[in-house]
């Protein structure tokens, strides 16, 4: 993910109703809401959650399907973890690579690093 990409979705995520939104979508799972649904879940009234979708949707983080004659919208699972991925990319590297040296794995968060006071394992 680029940090460009990555931007534009942690700023579609930047208000509370949008986020309220994005987790509801979430909570639905890959079957998505159509508007009415959402409206029920957050209570956010009609023309202010057409905008709120439009930005998730410009973000990469909602999709949306006509079915009939109303719109689905479904969170994007695949740019969602995209983005958990991009932000913890590098978790704990500084303090890995401090503590262990080159025995660290790329990636901090996962345990190859082994350190154990200050050796690597």
């Amino acid at each position: 993910m680029t940090p460009e990409a990555a931007s534009a979705g942690f700023s579609a995520i930047g208000s509370e109703s949008r986020l309220s939104v994005l987790k509801s979508l979430v909570r639905a799972g890959e079957s998505g809401l159509n508007m009415a649904r959402i409206q029920e879940r957050t209570g956010i009234a009609p023309s202010t959650l057409a905008h709120h979708l439009k930005f998730l949707v410009a973000g990469g983080l909602v999709l949306q399907e006509r079915q009939g004659r109303e719109t689905i919208s479904r969170a994007s699972f695949d740019q969602l973890r995209a983005l958990a991925a991009y932000i913890v990319e590098e978790c704990c590297a500084d303090e890995c690579s401090d503590t262990c040296g080159s025995g660290c794995a790329k990636d901090g968060c996962d345990d190859t690093c082994g350190c154990t006071g200050g050796e690597a394992a």
